[in-house]
């Protein structure tokens, strides 16, 4: 089963008197443990397509589907609900807290979600170790560069 999928996605921008097709029909899924690469030259849709997938923003035309739910159809706390607990974005200028250690920067959203960082050790170290942070995990997002 799919864990996202994309359907017939457009994303159009008006700029003043002219429309700006952003996306033009995308569609894919992707299933659970897929890793998936988004690329294309700079003005391609990259960033558009990631924040629509995250229910940072809504298509013009289509439907994302995140975990089962249909992103069109939620209110923005359900969207942030979902975002929260499926969703692990990495921008460009890492939005990570400064002064929390690489482990605190991602147990955060686990304790934002209510629940308690420790009974999840086990996936954070499976996390530091995918990323090959795990001999890392106290130092702070200065301390990462590379």
């Amino acid at each position: 089963m799919a864990v996202l999928q994309v359907e017939s996605v457009k994303k159009k921008y008006q700029l003043g008197q002219v429309s700006v097709d952003a996306l033009a029909g995308v569609d894919f899924a992707v299933q659970a443990g897929e890793f998936v690469a988004i690329m294309g030259p700079s003005g391609s849709g990259k960033s558009t397509l990631l924040h629509l997938l995250g229910g940072l923003d809504q298509a013009s035309e289509g439907e994302v589907i995140l975990a089962g739910n249909k992103l069109a159809l939620l209110k923005d706390d359900a969207i942030t609900l979902v975002r929260r607990r499926n969703v692990g974005f990495i921008f460009q200028f890492y939005n990570l807290m400064p002064t929390l250690t690489a482990e605190e920067n991602i147990a955060l959203p686990l304790l934002i979600d209510g629940k308690n960082p420790a009974d999840f050790r086990a996936r954070i170290d499976q996390l530091l170790n995918l990323v090959g942070l795990a001999d890392r995990r106290l130092h702070k997002p200065d301390q990462l560069s590379g």
